[in-house]
C-alpha cells in the first residue's frame, strides 16, 4: 500500500540522519511528481507530524549568542559559513515538509501541496551540494557547533498557517536573497568554483520558495478579504522575535512578489515609502 504524501512528509520529519533524510525527501518528492504527471491520484491523508523534527546527535545545537564566531576570510571561517548555510537547508527541509503535513483541515488546490514538495526536493539537493562542499574543506556536517533557533518559527506558528507563510518563507527565506549574493563574492575571491557553483544555484531556486510563500499568503489574504500588507505586518509583529534588518535585495524580493511597503516599515527606521 502506497504512502500519503503526509505520511512521506512525516516520515521525513522523522528520519534523524541528515543523508537519509534528504535522500528520502528526494525519493518521496519524485514519487509525488511522477504520480501527478500521470494523472494519479496519491492522497493527501492526514497524520500529524512531530513538533520537532528528528534530529542526529551532532551538531551540538546553541543559543545563537553562544555559536563561535570565525573570520570568514579564513578557510576555518569559510568552512564555519558553509556548516551554517547547511545547517538552515537541512531545517528547510523540514519546515517545507512540516507545511505540507502540519495544516490538514486548510483547504488549499493541489498546486500548493506541488510547490512546497518541490521546495522540500530542492531544499535536500541544496544539503547535499553543501556536503560535498564541506567534504572539499574536509569537514562534514555536525563537526561544528550551529544555531538552535531554527525551528523557533515553525513552533510559534504551529497552529497558524498564516503566520507560517508570513514568517518563513516571506521572512526568513527571504533573507537568504539578500546575503547570498555576499556570500558568494567571499568564495568568488577565493577561487572556490565549487561552492561558488553550489550558491549560484541555491540563489536561483531560493527565489521560487519565497515567492511560493508570497502567493499562497496572498491566496489566504484573498480568501478571507484581508489586505495582505496590513495582514502580513501584524503576524511578523506577533511571530517573529526581532525587527527586519536591511539592506534588503529589493529585485529579488520583487521578483518574489514581495513588494517594499512589506518590509520597510518593519525596520528599525523605515524609510518614506510612496
Amino acid at each position: 500500500m502506497s504512502l500519503t504524501l503526509r505520511e512521506m512528509a512525516v516520515e521525513v520529519l522523522s528520519t534523524a540522519d541528515p543523508l537519509q533524510k534528504t535522500s528520502l525527501s528526494r525519493a518521496h518528492a519524485a514519487r509525488w511528481k511522477a504520480a501527478r504527471e500521470a494523472g494519479d491520484a496519491l492522497e493527501l491523508g492526514r497524520r500529524e507530524p512531530p513538533d520537532f523534527p528528528a534530529r542526529p546527535s551532532s551538531p551540538a545545537l546553541l543559543d545563537p549568542r553562544n555559536v563561535p564566531k570565525r573570520k570568514p576570510g579564513t578557510p576555518e571561517g569559510r568552512t564555519a559559513m558553509l556548516h551554517a548555510i547547511a545547517h538552515i537547508e537541512l531545517n528547510a527541509v523540514d519546515l517545507h515538509w512540516d507545511m505540507v503535513a502540519r495544516f490538514p483541515d486548510t483547504e488549499f488546490p493541489m498546486g500548493f501541496y506541488d510547490d512546497w514538495v518541490k521546495a522540500a526536493d530542492e531544499e535536500s539537493k541544496h544539503f547535499m551540494l553543501l556536503s560535498d562542499c564541506l567534504a572539499s574543506y574536509d569537514s562534514h556536517y555536525g563537526a561544528l557547533h550551529a544555531h538552535a533557533g531554527m525551528w523557533q518559527a515553525a513552533s510559534d506558528t504551529a497552529e497558524d498557517i498564516m503566520g507560517r507563510l508570513a514568517v518563513v518563507p516571506m521572512v526568513l527565506e527571504a533573507r537568504g536573497l539578500d546575503v547570498t549574493p555576499g556570500m558568494i563574492k567571499l568564495f568568488q575571491q577565493a577561487k572556490d568554483t565549487q561552492t561558488v557553483d553550489a550558491l549560484q544555484v541555491i540563489y536561483s531556486e531560493e527565489v521560487s520558495h519565497v515567492a511560493y510563500g508570497s502567493k499562497w499568503f496572498h491566496f489566504l489574504c484573498g480568501r478571507e478579504n484581508a489586505d495582505p500588507k496590513e495582514a502580513f505586518h501584524t503576524l511578523v509583529q506577533r511571530y517573529f522575535h526581532s525587527k527586519l534588518r536591511p539592506p534588503f535585495n529589493e529585485e529579488k524580493r520583487a521578483e518574489a512578489g514581495i513588494a517594499p511597503d512589506f518590509y520597510w516599515p518593519l525596520t528599525e527606521t523605515p524609510p518614506a515609502l510612496s
